[in-house]
């Protein structure tokens, strides 16, 4: 029995089918799992990774082991702080820390090569060089402009003096004055073309004397390119992946031959079922939970469970769990109601309750959505048009424009952020303050749609208001006045730490699951297109 196996006892029963790793609860066995690999974490952190910096995802995977014994795997996604291997852990699926490894000798032949092309950047005679030949650049630019602004300005002159002498008819001195008028311009002009002459020469100068620079910079930045290149595919080559049949798989294959992300094959989820395969391991139940603060852009709890990443490890896990009998995807089949309660209705626009968990337009499966449903009561209609949407899990408040006209006068007041909007949420935890404003830019999290990310560099700006109504046994009733209108702008700002830190009841992907999603579009006012008149729109929350 490999040492990285540790016996459970006392368990009240086995799961029917593995775990599906993209949307699940942890299974008792799988809990029972986790809090012990947590109780351990407690003397194991110390001094292998800085958990008050940034946290870490860990993971757990029941099994039988290859004579029947059941127990439980642990794991960690990507490093920590001081490597790979630790006794605790199952190892990484390839190693890139390997002092000795290919890896680890490419990337020192990388760091080389940068630091030559470094070198050759900053040498002191190119720097002397290019300084030499700006500074002449800038002085005959100068003379050039002095040169342009004195022949426009004698130009005008010039033209005003013949002006005057032919108004006074005064024609031997103009016939005179033209002479003269023509040899200064023409000689104005010479300078000029002199001096751009000279510009042209001493550009050519200067990129023959950077040629050999420009040169040796493009034969090395080639060389880290082609040794980069070969050493990713390298790299790939070594990531090949078993599945419960007994398959093998590489990463390129599993990404059609893509480059795969940055990462991939790191996780947790596929170290574990790798080392599982490889040692004859019967896989059970699996779980993956955060440990330690929270990254800045993410929501992640300490303690909490959390489903698998989807870019990274989708395409992985999908080939990897191949063979086992696995949960279906409980997203797949979500029950919603498919009657649609009509808020408001003439002959411009319709305005619904959405209920929670059916989706605003048609997705990637087919699933009850309320601009399919609305288009079957209204076959005959130019539209209906979505003005805006709702996220799926959110119920509430949806305007439906029955016309391109409507369409387009109700959109622009969104966009120009004309539209009042007031949402009623349920935070799971009690807050201490009672109003204010959050603003966190939000871009979504490339690795893990749809999840959003907190991002100041590159994040689109998301603000909001917010007033709470009660504060009672462990809750928070609240009202939410977004400004803007970003992909879980709500969620998210109640969940992270810079918001609330207090995540919306029932909010599977940045808090707890629950009965729903505890938040609803209560409240929309509007100016109608028509009437032009101000009108509000309520609808109260379920919950």
């Amino acid at each position: 029995m490999p040492s990285k196996f540790r016996p459970l006892f006392n368990h009240s029963g086995l799961p029917k089918r593995f775990t599906f790793p993209f949307d699940y609860e942890p299974h008792p066995l799988a809990q029972q799992a986790a809090k012990e690999v947590m109780k351990d974490l407690r003397n194991l952190t110390s001094g292998i990774h800085n958990f008050q910096d940034i946290g870490k995802m860990f993971g757990v995977l029941v099994a039988y082991d290859q004579v029947g014994n059941l127990g439980y795997l642990a794991a960690f996604s990507g490093k920590l702080q001081c490597g790979n291997y630790y006794s605790y852990f199952v190892p990484p699926v390839f190693d890139m820390l390997d002092e000795e490894g290919f890896y680890r000798k490419g990337e020192g032949q990388l760091n080389q090569l940068n630091e030559q092309i470094r070198a050759l950047e900053n040498d002191p005679e190119l720097r002397c060089l290019k300084t030499h030949y700006n500074r002449s650049l800038q002085d005959l630019e100068f003379e050039l402009d002095e040169a342009k602004a004195n022949y426009s300005t004698r130009k005008t002159v010039r033209k005003a003096m013949r002006k005057e002498l032919a108004h006074e008819e005064r024609v031997f001195e103009l016939a005179a004055v033209k002479v003269a008028h023509e040899k200064e311009s023409h000689y104005q002009q010479y300078v000029i073309k002199k001096i751009k002459g000279e510009i042209k020469d001493l550009q050519a100068q200067r990129t023959n004397a950077l040629l050999p620079y420009q040169k040796h910079l493009k034969a090395l930045k080639e060389q880290r390119k082609a040794k980069s290149n070969q050493l990713q595919q390298q790299l790939f080559e070594q990531y090949n992946f078993l599945n419960a049949k007994g398959e093998t798989k590489n990463v390129l294959d599993l990404f059609g031959g893509e480059v795969p992300p940055a990462g991939t094959g790191e996780c947790a989820a596929p170290k574990l079922l790798q080392f599982a395969y490889q040692h004859n391991f019967q896989p059970i139940a699996m779980a993956e939970f955060w440990w330690g603060n929270s990254p800045k852009k993410e929501i992640r709890k300490h303690w909490e469970f959390y489903p698998a990443c989807k870019r990274k490890c989708e395409p992985v896990l999908g080939f990897m769990l191949q063979g086992l009998d696995v949960d279906e995807d409980p997203r797949a089949n979500i029950k919603v109601k498919e009657a649609l309660e009509t808020i408001y209705e003439d002959d411009d626009l319709l305005v619904l309750n959405k209920p929670t968990e059916m989706l605003s337009a048609p997705g990637k499966i087919a699933v009850p959505n309320v601009l399919d449903l609305v288009k079957t009561n209204y076959p005959t209609a130019t539209g209906p048009l979505l003005v805006h949407r709702l996220d799926q899990s959110t119920s509430g408040i949806i305007v439906i424009a029955k016309d391109k006209v409507t369409h387009s006068a109700l959109q622009r007041q969104f966009e120009e952020r004309t539209v009042k909007k007031r949402y009623e949420a349920q935070l799971d935890g009690e807050l201490s303050t009672k109003s204010g404003k959050i603003e966190l830019p939000l871009r979504v999290d490339l690795d893990n749609r749809p999840r959003q990310l907190v991002d100041e560099v590159h994040g689109r700006p998301a603000e909001t208001y917010y007033q709470v109504m009660e504060v009672k046994d462990g809750k928070t009733r609240i009202h939410f006045f977004p400004v803007t209108g970003r992909t879980h702008q709500l969620r998210v700002h109640a969940a992270h730490q810079d918001g609330l830190n207090t995540p919306i009841l029932g909010d599977d992907l940045y808090g707890k699951r629950a009965d729903r999603l505890h938040l609803h579009a209560a409240q929309l006012t509007i100016v109608h297109p028509k009437l032009g008149e101000e009108i509000t729109f309520k609808c109260d929350p379920p919950f």
